[in-house]
């Protein structure tokens, strides 16, 4: 077979002394646990009920996990929400920063930085 022949890319490298194909490691994604996306469209689903938001997406990076919120599709997200666990020690892994780039919270367990998303509006007199 020549290399032209080859149905796939190669991913790999060979072994000096055997000749055998050695696979390079695959950089490791981080993602959401399921826990995390289900307090996450727990709140993305009552936030959709009232009108305010429409549409998201997910990103699972290397250094960190992205779900973006968007009032509609072809907007900038309104919100996203980040995992990063390399602040896992220091600020915390989880944090919500609006359109502009502005931490509006940041902390070590989820649901206590989603509070800042869920708090009612109230009227002004």
């Amino acid at each position: 077979m020549s290399e032209g022949d080859i149905a796939e890319p190669f991913r790999g490298s060979l072994a000096p002394s055997s000749g055998h194909v050695l696979p390079f490691p695959t950089p490791r994604k981080v993602s959401f646990d399921r826990l995390e996306l289900q307090t996450i469209l727990n709140l993305y689903g009552r936030k959709v009920a009232d009108g305010e938001w429409r549409d998201y997406a997910i990103d699972f990076l290397t250094d960190r996990a992205v779900f973006s919120i968007f009032r509609r599709t072809s907007e900038m997200p309104l919100y996203r929400i980040e995992k990063a666990p390399k602040l896992a020690r220091k600020q915390g892994a989880y944090s919500v920063i609006v359109s502009s780039g502005l931490i509006l919270k940041r902390g070590h367990e989820l649901a206590a930085v989603l509070r800042v998303l869920d708090k009612p509006l109230k009227i002004v007199s």
